[in-house]
């Protein structure tokens, strides 16, 4: 037993990152798909309302969970916070409108299901927003 947690913890290790990033793009994903069947169906928002709401309420989350656990940012000092707080929201509203552009295609343009709508666009939102995380927004400053 001690062996295959050896084994575990070390894969673990070895792709931290990515593991911490799909947990926590997982749970930003459910906060998102649960905050926006809240705002679509049990308040009864239109779904692009909707979409945006979810939106706002899930970047701060993952702003924070990208931050602390994922790509441990060493940014302490308040304008270095503020310069990653911003090029993480211009990210994220970057795909945010990505996301608002493909709904619409799909659920307006091609009358696709809305949810499953949703679940497509955001498989596509997190891989876009790690990548820009990744190369831009908490790359390892030299």
């Amino acid at each position: 037993m001690k062996k295959l947690w050896d084994f575990g913890w070390g894969m673990y290790k070895k792709y931290e990152e990515g593991i911490n990033y799909l947990i926590f793009g997982f749970l930003a994903f459910v906060l998102n798909y649960a905050l926006y069947y809240l705002f679509s169906k049990v308040m009864d928002l239109h779904y692009l309302v909707a979409t945006v709401l979810s939106w706002a309420l899930t970047v701060v989350f993952a702003y924070w969970t990208n931050r602390t656990f994922v790509f441990k940012s060493k940014n302490k000092d308040a304008k270095s916070l503020f310069g990653e707080f911003v090029s993480f929201i211009g990210a994220r509203v970057a795909t945010e409108l990505l996301e608002v552009a493909l709904m619409f295609l799909m659920v307006d343009c091609a009358h696709l299901n809305e949810f499953i709508s949703k679940f497509v666009c955001q498989v596509i939102v997190i891989l876009a927003n790690y990548f820009l995380s990744k190369l831009w927004i908490f790359k390892e400053k030299k």
